[in-house]
């Protein structure tokens, strides 16, 4: 017998959770808007993380921008009014040297690089000195014509050698690098039987009794503390400085991989050399890793007289045979000039310290090395031809070279970075750059 139909009431209790006038009779009844409450609750809090979301990424998007608009490129910017206000030079001030080989009258002292006597700055350069270096570390990046402008007023200022600051500066490189002991590998400082291991590589290479041989027995620069050296860079902005016969008064010269020296040129950059960095690459490409014609490359190098080449043996594995080739090479053929090989573990440590400075690129370039062992090595240190810019603060355009306009592999040197650096040891008198002409002899 089938059961008798269901009344409305009675369909709407069994699909509604059961009925009656107890507490869970309104229960079924209750429950659809509950579910109806807590979804409405779950997409209000969804609409609130959406807006969270939406505004954290317009502040980032504004950040992204403001960065931009602080850090990047002042085309778009008032670049001379930024740079002025970075040293507060009045907007009166005359910009003396706008023509990068016009002489200073401020400059008088362009090949005393010890001054004696007490200098009165202007109030305009003593603040220069104070807060240019502060105010121009605050940004990672600059322009091209923000360094140029920040470098024709560091020209309008005299400079002067600060005894001070040099000694403090070269005692911080004495500690972490010491080119006075470890510039150069020497029988002294490898023994016979150790392993050397590669600056950039994890590697080592035995130093067996025919490598042990090559080596002098120390640091073969007699006669250090030098008085006064003459740094010489490449870049275009030697060209027409008329600058060879200063450099060739200094005590010690040394010069970056196997530049041109010979015929006019000389009357800009000057003939002698003490020590010249060897690129291995250089080897190779323009002498075929001296396998078969070494002739060319011994007329090439005949110019440097009896100057030291220094090549980076054992900074990577592909350097070795061709700096021991080197070697043999000027051996064999009793050149006047002798190979010699940069530690690995010095030029490791002067990376390091340099990177607590800012410059985290690749490699340093041969330029800031020898700098630096320079510091060390000499007592009054003058750079020529360190210019990394493709114009002059005048707005000619120069080449990157003096003796050409091949550029460095993006991302290999940090260039701009190693100059403001430079810049900013001028500016502390521990280092003179040499920026325009020099005065005729």
């Amino acid at each position: 017998m089938s059961p008798p139909p269901l009344n409305a009431r009675a369909w709407r209790r069994r699909w509604c959770g059961g009925g009656g006038s107890g507490s869970g009779g309104g229960l079924g009844r209750a429950s659809a808007p509950r579910r109806w409450r807590q979804r409405r609750r779950l997409l209000l809090r969804m609409r609130a993380a959406v807006a969270l979301l939406t505004m954290l990424a317009s502040l980032l998007l504004f950040l992204y921008l403001l960065w931009l608009t602080a850090d990047g490129p002042l085309s778009s910017r008032d670049w001379k009014g930024e740079a002025k206000k970075a040293v507060n030079f009045s907007p009166e001030m005359p910009r003396k040297l706008s023509v990068p080989f016009a002489p200073s009258a401020l400059s008088a002292n362009r090949t005393n690089l010890g001054i004696k006597k007490p200098l009165h700055l202007t109030p305009e350069c003593k603040n220069l000195q104070d807060t240019l270096w502060s105010s121009f570390m605050k940004k990672k990046r600059y322009s091209e014509d923000y360094y140029l402008e920040i470098i024709t007023n560091v020209q309008n200022c005299r400079w002067q050698r600060q005894p001070e600051e040099f000694k403090k500066f070269r005692s911080k490189l004495a500690s972490c690098c010491d080119a006075t002991h470890n510039l150069v590998i020497s029988q002294n400082n490898t023994p016979l039987g150790s392993n050397m291991s590669y600056e950039a590589e994890r590697a080592s290479f035995p130093i067996e009794k025919g490598i042990f041989r090559m080596l002098p027995v120390s640091q073969p620069f007699v006669g250090r503390p030098f008085n006064q050296c003459a740094v010489v860079g490449n870049g275009g902005i030697l060209r027409n400085s008329i600058c060879g016969a200063e450099i060739d008064k200094s005590d010690f010269v040394f010069r970056c991989n196997l530049p041109p020296i010979t015929g006019n040129i000389s009357r800009d950059v000057g003939n002698k050399t003490n020590l010249v960095t060897v690129n291995p690459s250089i080897i190779g490409r323009k002498y075929g890793e001296l396998n078969v014609n070494k002739s060319a490359f011994l007329n090439s190098i005949a110019t440097y007289g009896e100057a030291f080449l220094i090549l980076p043996a054992f900074s990577f594995r592909r350097n070795t045979d061709v700096s021991f080739e080197v070697y043999h090479t000027l051996h064999g053929f009793k050149a006047k000039q002798k190979a010699i090989f940069f530690h690995p573990k010095y030029l490791k440590s002067l990376a390091q310290f340099w990177r607590t400075k800012g410059v985290n690129a690749f490699r340093l370039s041969s330029g800031l090395m020898i700098t630096s062992a320079a510091i060390e090595l000499c007592e009054n240190v003058k750079l020529y031809g360190f210019w990394p810019f493709s114009k002059t603060t005048n707005d000619t355009p120069i080449s990157h070279h003096y003796y050409d306009n091949e550029l460095p592999k993006p991302g290999f040197h940090a260039m701009p970075i190693e100059y403001r650096e430079i810049l900013q040891l001028h500016g502390k008198g521990v280092l003179k750059l040499q920026f325009s002409k020099c005065e005729a002899a």
